[in-house]
């Protein structure tokens, strides 16, 4: 039986991922509806912020009476009144015997409740199958709810010994075509991508999702001193949000040369720089649940070391640069010991044509430790 539900959280799984940067700041979930054989009746997932959550997607969807049959679903059921009626009194009503769930829903108002009003009900409930997978599914969800922080993802394109450029700065392209449009699918994902001036200055990125029904995440760039141009690609106004953090002293007669579709944040400074716990804090408080970076050693650096970064998916390419000025992903720290090293628990690899995506959780962050 065991393996059973398995096969069918796995089935929920590749449900809820349909609903990709569009539930935001909702969870991912799917569910599947099943009899005693496991034949799938009928099956669901949560394909947009403010409609229907899955279970009810599901069972609004099967053709058949549902009394005696069987729902299971990756995040436990929601028991309160929200953008949509509560999943587990849907469940009640349409007489579903069991409830095979994956992990109970880390927001206050539902932990657990759900569950409790399913077996007050005389249902019976099986959990934690799949716990892990689970809990990874729904990262930026658990991170939000738990810490009222974004999760926060670095994203880089290495060679074997670890540089994203050459000392002059040449980076196209280290890794091939598979691995970009691998990418594509984490802008897709994310609410927002996070960039420094220096970048923007250098490289002019559109930072734009390419895949095709993909969704543009918002722009964010941290630029101390508005040393960027208003006619850097970036701040194309294409109907996408754009924000733009910068200094506290940053004078309003600089700010005036942007367009008025570009959000400026002013933020305080940290050793010269912004000080990015004040800049995360600041974008949660603006709605940005998630963050993808796409920058350079020292803020990829910056971000390690201030303890924000929660995940890194590093795309490495076979090649060798073997130039001691190369650019490294991160840089920043004058360490003398190994013991010194920020460390991470990587939970997959994966081969992608001719490159490997690497995928890690920083051991500093300890909400996915798996």
């Amino acid at each position: 039986m065991l393996n059973n539900y398995k096969k069918l959280m796995r089935k929920c799984f590749a449900l809820a991922k349909k609903g990709e940067g569009r539930v935001s700041p909702n969870p991912l979930v799917g569910a599947v509806i099943f009899d005693d054989n496991f034949n799938v009746i009928s099956e669901g997932y949560h394909a947009k912020y403010g409609e229907n959550h899955a279970e009810r997607n599901a069972i609004l969807i099967a053709n058949t009476d549902l009394k005696g049959k069987s729902i299971i679903v990756n995040l436990e059921p929601c028991s309160h009144y929200g953008k949509t009626p509560p999943c587990a009194d849907l469940i009640i009503e349409k007489g579903i015997k069991r409830v095979v769930t994956g992990m109970v829903d880390p927001n206050p108002i539902v932990a657990g409740n759900g569950i409790k009003k399913l077996k007050e009900s005389g249902i019976e409930v099986v959990t934690g199958i799949l716990e892990n997978e689970c809990r990874i599914l729904n990262e930026i969800f658990i991170k939000n709810q738990l810490e009222k922080l974004p999760f926060i993802t670095i994203k880089t394109a290495t060679t074997l010994d670890g540089k994203i450029a050459t000392k002059t700065g040449n980076s196209k392209w280290i890794t091939d075509e598979t691995s970009r449009r691998e990418v594509q699918k984490l802008r897709n994902k994310y609410d927002a991508i996070l960039t420094s001036s220096s970048t923007i200055i250098k490289d002019n990125p559109s930072l734009t999702c390419r895949m095709k029904n993909g969704r543009n995440p918002v722009r964010i760039i941290l630029d101390t001193t508005l040393r960027t141009s208003a006619n850097n690609k970036v701040y194309n106004d294409d109907g996408t949000k754009i924000i733009i953090i910068t200094g506290e002293n940053t004078s309003n007669d600089k700010i005036k040369m942007f367009p008025s579709h570009i959000r400026i944040i002013k933020c305080p400074i940290k050793n010269e720089h912004i000080d990015l716990k004040q800049a995360v804090n600041v974008l949660y408080e603006k709605g940005i649940r998630s963050i993808l970076i796409e920058a350079g050693a020292i803020l990829n650096n910056a971000f390690i070391q201030e303890g924000l970064a929660d995940k890194l998916i590093q795309f490495t390419a076979p090649k060798i640069l073997s130039d001691i000025n190369g650019i490294s992903f991160s840089q920043g720290c004058d360490r003398k010991n190994i013991s010194e090293c920020n460390t991470l628990e990587i939970v997959s690899t994966k081969k992608l044509n001719s490159d490997i995506m690497i995928v890690g959780y920083f051991c500093q962050n300890k909400l996915f430790k798996v």
